[in-house]
């Protein structure tokens, strides 16, 4: 069954009747295109056997294609109070299929939402919090991590910033930190014509899988080490890392001082960082 067939409402009329219009200070782009929901669910699949944790609803378009591409149990974290009540009436056509926390993404502790089984993270993240939700991920202390995969939506250039490669314009400190304990790829691009209200920008779903074993490094150095080479990024590392010792630090890590940090290789930052 695919969320158009579901036997719920249109989205457009969901929103209408709840009140929804979009929110700017909340990043929201509403995805109504019930095929295109249908498609990301599916690139998350098997959903039966996990917990799906989704951030930002809103009215549930994603929500609804989860549930109908078969989850055992969506945990729909929402800080939007208008949207509850749309939220509620998918719960109530899913019965117990559907959990809704009112709350802040970046303050949840997903061990508690897990009760013990696998997690995947699948969402249409609102622009302004979707880099900090993807680092915090990416940092967790403990790994392997609790989630699976994650699948989300960024704009575009995040999206390019988080697979990007060494030597290329956009491989930056996201970057490392996602090549050092993730697989990521690129799976499609969605188009601004199918979100209310369009932003001006073209998005891409990003689908990452954690890396069973990355080489152990300092989480506290290597974010050091990759913000101050990245912050002065037209610079020679023995310039840009001046303040963290500069030319002999990379030494000691067996590094030309001369290189740019566009250059080196994730092992290579890993080596900096773990010398630091």
């Amino acid at each position: 069954m695919s969320a158009a067939s579901d036997g719920l409402p249109p989205l457009r009329e969901v929103i209408d009747r709840h009140g929804l219009a979009p929110k700017k200070s909340l990043g929201q782009n509403f995805l109504l295109d019930l095929n295109l929901t249908g498609r990301i669910a599916r690139q998350a699949l098997p959903l039966d056997a996990c917990t799906v944790v989704e951030v930002g609803p809103g009215p549930g378009g994603l929500t609804r294609a989860l549930l109908a591409e078969g989850a055992r149990k969506v945990v729909a974290i929402e800080k939007d109070e208008r949207c509850l009540a749309a939220l509620e009436e998918i719960a109530a056509h899913y019965p117990g299929r559907l959990d809704i926390q009112k709350a802040d993404a970046l303050s949840v502790d997903l061990a508690a939402l897990a009760e013990g089984k696998p997690i995947k993270i699948v969402a249409n993240l609102p622009y302004n919090v979707g880099t900090q939700l993807l680092l915090n991920w990416l940092t967790s202390e403990t790994w392997p991590p609790l989630w699976e995969s994650l699948t989300l939506m960024f704009q575009k250039e995040v999206a390019q910033r988080i697979v990007a490669a060494p030597g290329s314009d956009h491989y930056g400190r996201l970057g490392v930190l996602a090549g050092w304990r993730a697989r990521s790829q690129i799976l499609f691009d969605v188009s601004p014509s199918a979100f209310t209200p369009p932003p001006k920008v073209t998005s891409s779903i990003v689908q990452l899988r954690p890396n069973p074993e990355p080489e152990p490094a300092d989480l506290k150095a290597l974010e050091r080490v990759t913000a101050a080479a990245f912050g002065q990024r037209r610079k020679m590392l023995r310039q840009s890392l001046k303040s963290l010792g500069g030319e002999a630090l990379l030494t000691k890590a067996g590094i030309e001082p001369t290189r740019r940090a566009e250059t080196l290789s994730v092992g290579e930052f890993v080596r900096i960082a773990n010398t630091l």
